[in-house]
């Protein structure tokens, strides 16, 4: 009887020990522009700080005009004697992807902020957009320690409107 007692307590440490270890991930900095303030004004584009180990992104924005063609680039930069580029950039067409969701990056990145944003429907958009209370970030890829930035340039009928830039620190907890 004590043997047992004594595997399932080993086993139940195991089991907290490789269910506990998770990445560190913590964003540093937010910026967003507008371009073209007649089409999009910025309210706010923060962080904020809950713990030293936690942030989380906030972004209001109000879409003036309706649009019905929106192209988004997106690129990551990896910190290493400055911004090196890293992985992935791409260029996609945002309605088409809120109709079909058929690009693997843009999905990812769609997964981590479509619970906190209210752009979850299709074209047109007009009015208040919002990124309220993001700190849950969990990348389903294998990726390297170090500290990283999102670049995000947002095109509206081919013409630069707007970026918005976040950069994190991504820490794996070996």
């Amino acid at each position: 009887m004590d043997s047992k007692l004594q595997i399932f307590v080993l086993f139940g440490i195991v089991v907290f020990l490789v269910c506990s270890e998770a990445p560190f991930v913590k964003m540093t900095n937010a910026a967003c522009e507008s371009f073209n303030k007649s089409w999009v004004a910025f309210h706010y584009c923060r962080l904020k700080a809950y713990s030293r180990n936690k942030t989380s992104l906030n972004i209001n924005a109000t879409f003036l005009e309706p649009t019905n063609n929106v192209s988004i680039r997106l690129k990551i930069l990896k910190k290493a004697n400055g911004y090196k580029p890293f992985l992935f950039d791409f260029s996609f067409d945002a309605c088409e992807f809120m109709r079909r969701r058929n690009k693997p990056v843009a999905k990812i990145v769609w997964n981590l902020i479509k619970d906190v944003s209210t752009v979850n429907h299709t074209c047109p958009y007009v009015g208040l957009q919002t990124v309220s209370d993001f700190h849950h970030i969990h990348i389903p890829l294998p990726w390297p320690s170090g500290d990283y930035l999102i670049f995000g340039d947002w095109f509206f009928y081919n013409k630069l409107i707007f970026e918005t830039n976040v950069s994190f620190t991504f820490m794996e907890d070996l």
